[in-house]
């Protein structure tokens, strides 16, 4: 292929560039391109044209050109959390645009945590704080949440400058540093948390409108100090506004986007208007009486004059105060007890800044409630009796403490995460969302403790106390305040609540639809969907739903704290994300945010944990069950995801620690569990072909401990996803191992000597007996069997052959009664006898009792062995039934003496068999070797003598030679002649026998545990030895063999 590019300036263009493109690849071109000399035209003939003249196509679809990559990097955009997910332009020429980010730190981060940080909090339970709390207690409240979120906002800047931050916000955030359970849990708090804020703002809404604007709309008729009338008022004004904010969002949300400029400056003139009535206040404060009777503060909407009676045409006239207290007239009146005996006082709600009322409002004023709001230092007179009418007084609406205030006012500092949720609008996120965010939290902060401070010095404090305004004719606290009226408040504060439920309710859907599309919860896909335009229409429809709950529960004050929980369980998890992070220091954290540290982090984290349970410690606990059942459920039922997170991080360096640890000293007896080993074998399709060695497995170590379940290939690498299928199927917890290699005996040697790491190696392996050793044509099943014995011996592990492997119980079965029988032959450490209690521990054998049988000879004292017995397991703590076996030895019976016989003879015949396959192989060497002699003369003479190989013979080597010769020599009739070995003949004999008890005292039980005897140190012997365990096991079902490691594994001690 050759070809010419050419690139030169001209005001000619080329218009079908890509078309003549396509034959680059396969046709020998020079072209000549007369093209615009601009980068734009450069960059596409390069990507287009050059590359793939160079490489294949396929090499260029796998690894794009570095130009293109950038490109497509420096073009990134994200879904945003606004009404569409990419505002995409369609030209003429069909080329799609798309509109880059463009907002800086001001418009994009600080306005928008302003708007959602200051709020409904603030115009109508702000004063009430102040006035209950005291200006002291009122700012250590202010001071606490403020400093949580500023450390919150800290933290979370870290994270947000450590890589793109898409929709989502805090879960995405949370979610890709701790993982998709913690994640998944703390976004559902997230979403709840947004999602009860709009039922907050919508509840502030309609408490401004029904009790400050038109308190003549109200449905039911609230009685003074009884709320149910108020809030059935504010359930179904609250449900309209609902149902109108849904439809505003689901049919046009891009004017609630343009509509939020308006609300924020609804806010800022608000907060101006109170800052301009205080310096009004200090110069001139504005007239609004509040009436007194006594130290009592009276509801002045009843009555227009603070006077018991008026001078009118010289005639002394009952007001209409005296009307609401007393009957009849004055000469006759029937008058209130406490009327009669305390006087009218009329002062000031707004003293003024200068008036000194600030030392009066310094300490806290709680009360029960419907009890009387009073002012300390006014003289009164107790009335004696106590059935007065009290409707007419300011009363407490609920009982009130200072961690009830914590939680009320919490929310007012919620909404840090505004702008890392518009990540994908900002011109430099990097430099914006912490630049902005930590000055919108500093501005707030110092908005918030100021109006502490100017509340308290401005404000009379039975004022600051009347929540509803009802000793100043139903106006908004806060309103007394305002300059130059108090409608500039009460307007303000309606139309920023509606555009803060609206923002909300926009909000949240966007949260869900980020949650369902990760699929981390299956029951939340169907809210990952959304129309043409990217709007979460059932998402929404599932926020309207929950938001509709939270207004059915009618108070403001209700709402707050689980408010509270709801985002002080997302900042505490925020704060984790970064400390976690940070003590890691994984590669990948690099945030452009340089001003953090792990210890702010966990002093945020523990800030946010203290106010949780502060606030109120019910909710907190119900926010941690409800977090910790989703992060079950997401382990248990949610799709795998592998973000990185820093807890798998965490696992790896709690893993090493805990690995390092371990290697430093052996385990002591009291901590030796088994940790299995388990060797499985694999059929032609490479499937598991005992799955009940991995139930066994799953009930002998219930999940507790080490298990490497492994298996040993020819040549693939296939069978590890077959082999953990199986484990996850029969509930097996544990590691998969596949080793390739050259044959199976060296494959599992490897895994004996090398499996597991520093301190979690196994010290016990497991596997099943060959059971069809007899009639394989091979010989290498039972060899490769023997050889594992002889390893593990070795190696000073354990070993457990579990025979008739297939007749074991699953994990499903319920074994409702029989025994486990352990046949104690010899000492092992103890493990037969740890071997039951642990099965017993499953539910599969919960039900089995234990018995431990022992064989005495006949110079044994079997009363004493079974007392002695007895008294080990006692202090063993082993509950299990005891007998002594006596087993005589009788003389060999003529069975006994035939078996071993057939034994000797069919081990000959293999031999015979083998050294007959021997033979044929050597001499079809013999006939290659002849035929390849001429060629060797040849390469005799070129190579000189010195290089031939002399065979050196010992004196084993000579014996062993001539055995093979006789053995090869032996005929059929000299097998049948032949008489068995004596050893031999006396093993079979002891096998019988044991076998013969064994069956008689244990046939029935539902396993039988015994020892395992050692292979012959000759390894002539092995075919023998194979045979000796199948008659020790003969007429039993369920067969577990145990061969202990020489170390004690149970202990008597503490």
């Amino acid at each position: 292929m050759s070809q010419t590019l050419r690139l030169c300036p001209s005001s000619h263009r080329i218009s079908n560039i890509p078309d003549i493109l396509k034959h680059c690849s396969n046709k020998i071109l020079h072209l000549v391109y007369i093209v615009p000399l601009n980068y734009n035209s450069m960059l596409y003939v390069l990507n287009h044209l050059a590359a793939p003249c160079l490489y294949s196509q396929d090499e260029m679809d796998s690894t794009p050109m570095v130009s293109s990559l950038l490109n497509k990097l420096a073009n990134y955009t994200n879904i945003t959390q606004g009404a569409v997910e990419h505002e995409e332009a369609e030209s003429e020429d069909g080329i799609q645009r798309v509109t880059g980010p463009q907002m800086g730190t001001f418009i994009g981060v600080f306005l928008p945590c302003m708007q959602n940080i200051l709020g409904v909090i603030l115009f109508l339970r702000l004063t009430w704080i102040v006035g209950t709390a005291g200006i002291v207690e009122a700012l250590a409240i202010v001071f606490m949440c403020c400093s949580c979120t500023m450390l919150t906002a800290i933290s979370m800047s870290a994270i947000a400058t450590n890589g793109v931050v898409p929709a989502g916000g805090s879960y995405y955030m949370i979610s890709r540093a701790l993982g998709p359970e913690f994640g998944g849990a703390v976004g559902l708090c997230f979403y709840l948390g947004t999602t009860f804020a709009g039922s907050m703002y919508i509840l502030g809404t309609m408490e401004i409108f029904l009790t400050y604007i038109m308190p003549n709309a109200a449905v039911f008729k609230a009685e003074t100090g009884e709320p149910t009338g108020m809030q059935n008022n504010m359930r179904i004004y609250g449900t309209c506004c609902l149902v109108i904010m849904t439809l505003v969002v689901f049919v046009g949300v891009k004017y609630v986007n343009k509509l939020a400029l308006v609300f924020l400056s609804c806010v800022m003139l608000s907060i101006m208007a109170i800052y301009a009535g205080v310096i009004q206040s200090a110069i001139k404060p504005p007239n609004s009486p509040v009436c007194l009777l006594g130290n009592r503060t009276l509801q002045n909407s009843r009555f227009d004059k603070c006077l018991k009676t008026e001078l009118i045409n010289n005639v002394t006239t009952p007001t209409q105060l005296w009307k609401l207290f007393c009957e009849g007239g004055i000469e006759n009146a029937t008058c209130d007890e406490y009327f009669t005996h305390n006087n009218l006082t009329e002062i000031q709600a707004v003293p003024g800044l200068l008036s000194g009322v600030i030392s009066d409002n310094m300490w806290g004023h709680y009360g029960q409630y419907r009890a009387i709001v009073e002012k300390e230092g006014q003289s009164s007179e107790r009335a004696s009796d106590n059935t007065n009418d009290i409707s007419y007084y300011v009363l407490n609406d609920i009982t009130t403490f200072f961690t009830l205030l914590v939680g009320i006012y919490f929310p007012s500092v919620t909404g840090i995460m505004a702008g890392s949720n518009r990540s994908g609008d900002l011109r430099d996120p990097q430099r914006s969302i912490p630049t902005g965010t930590i000055m919108a939290i500093a501005t707030t902060s110092i908005i918030y403790l100021s109006c502490v401070v100017l509340f308290g010095a401005c404000i009379e404090g039975v004022v600051l106390r009347d929540k509803y305004g009802e000793s100043v004719k139903g106006t908004l606290a806060v309103a007394t305040l305002a300059w130059p009226s108090s409608w500039v408040i009460v307007i303000g504060s309606f139309f920023s609540c509606c555009g803060a439920g609206l923002q909300s309710l926009t909000g949240a859907p966007r949260i869900l639809q980020a949650i369902a599309r990760d699929g981390i919860m299956p029951f939340l896909q169907v809210f990952g969907h959304s129309k043409s335009n990217g709007e979460p229409t059932w998402a929404l429809l599932l926020t309207a739903a929950i938001c509709e709950i939270g207004i059915l529960i009618g108070s403001l004050d209700h709402v707050a704290p689980i408010l509270s929980m709801l985002f002080l369980m997302c900042y505490l998890f925020v704060n984790l994300a970064c400390a976690v992070q940070t003590l890691l220091r994984t590669p990948n954290w690099r945030p452009r945010f340089k001003f953090y540290h792990w210890s702010l982090s966990f002093l945020g984290m523990s800030l946010s944990l203290s106010l949780m349970f502060v606030s109120s410690w019910y909710y907190a606990l119900v926010a941690i069950l409800f977090s910790g059942c989703m992060y079950k459920y997401i382990e248990y039922r949610g799709a795998e995801k592998e973000w990185g997170d820093g807890i798998r991080g965490l696992s790896l360096n709690a893993a090493q620690y805990a690995l390092i640890k371990l290697e430093e000293a052996p385990p002591h007896t009291k901590n030796w569990r088994p940790q299995l080993l388990v060797l499985l074998k694999l059929d032609s399709d490479l499937g598991v072909k005992h799955p009940r060695l991995l139930s066994f497995t799953s009930q002998l170590k219930a999940g507790k401990g080490l298990t490497i379940v492994c298996s040993v290939l020819e040549g693939t690498y296939m069978a590890r996803e077959n082999i953990k299928a199986a484990m996850a199927k029969e509930k097996t917890k544990g590691f998969c191992h596949v080793v390739v290699s050259s044959n199976q005996r060296d494959g599992f040697s490897h895994l004996i000597q090398s499996a597991g790491l520093g301190g979690m190696k196994h010290n016990a392996v497991l596997m099943a007996w060959p059971s069809n050793w007899k009639q394989a044509e091979s010989s290498l099943s039972w060899k490769n069997f023997i050889e594992t014995v002889r390893e593990t011996t070795a190696a000073h592990q354990a070993l457990l052959v579990a025979k008739n492997i297939d007749t074991f119980p699953t994990n499903q079965d319920r074994l409702a009664e029989g025994t486990i029988d352990v046949w104690w032959i010899v000492h092992d450490g103890g493990l037969l006898m740890l071997l039951p209690f642990l099965l017993r521990q499953h539910k599969v054998w919960r039900r089995c009792k234990m018995r431990i049988f022992t064989v005495a000879q006949m110079d044994d004292n079997s009363i004493q062995m079974k007392k002695d017995l007895q008294m080990f397991l006692y202090h063993l703590r082993l509950d299990a039934k005891v007998e002594v076996v006596e087993m005589h030895a009788g003389d060999i019976s003529a069975f006994t003496y035939e078996k071993t016989l057939v034994m000797e003879q069919r081990s000959q015949m293999l031999k015979q068999m083998q050294l007959s396959k021997t033979e044929r192989g050597r001499e079809a060497q013999l006939i290659h070797d002849r035929n390849t002699k001429s060629h060797a003369t040849l390469n005799d003479k070129a190579t000189p003598t010195s290089d031939r190989v002399h065979m050196t013979w010992t004196k084993e080597k000579l014996s062993s030679e001539r055995n093979r010769h006789r053995e090869a020599h032996m005929t059929v009739r000299d097998i049948f002649n032949m008489k068995p070995d004596q050893t031999n003949v006396r093993r079979m004999h002891t096998a019988v026998k044991l076998n013969e008890v064994v069956v008689n005292k244990s046939q029935g039980a539902q396993l039988v545990l015994l020892n395992m005897p050692g292979p012959p140190k000759n390894k002539g012997g092995d075919e023998n030895y194979m045979e000796f365990l199948e008659v020790l096991t003969e007429g039993l079902d369920r067969v577990l063999l145990v061969r202990g490691s020489s170390r004690e594994v149970i202990t008597i001690y503490s």
